[in-house]
């Protein structure tokens, strides 16, 4: 087998802190970094025991899913991300996944619970 010219790796993604605690009211920052620019192609998910994933946002900043409060937003393109909390409620107690869509396949990284 040859490697094709051109052809992509797949794409890692770093995201920090790995925990964190905080209180009601704080504001809470996660970082997402992609290893190759991803441009606009990432989403961010929360996920709670024994749930499935709820999406947050996509296209990292553009589109807040109905129904998600508007004290979640995302920024970035590129390869750096940033989802904020801007008022960490109880009920935000979760773990909080960003995944890129650029290429395939997908990669999706536990960051935060």
């Amino acid at each position: 087998m040859f490697p094709i010219s051109g052809a992509r790796c797949d794409i890692q993604m770093t995201q920090s802190p790995s925990s964190l605690s905080a209180s009601a009211g704080d504001r809470v920052t996660i970082s997402c970094r992609a290893s190759q620019n991803v441009y606009s192609n990432l989403a961010w998910y929360q996920q709670k025991p024994g749930k499935a994933p709820k999406l947050l946002i996509y296209a990292a900043s553009s589109f807040l899913q109905s129904g998600i409060p508007s004290r979640f937003s995302g920024s970035g393109s590129g390869t750096d991300f940033t989802l904020t909390i801007s008022s960490l409620q109880p009920e935000d107690s979760a773990t909080y996944y960003c995944q890129h869509y650029y290429d395939t396949p997908p990669t999706v990284l536990q960051a935060i619970t």
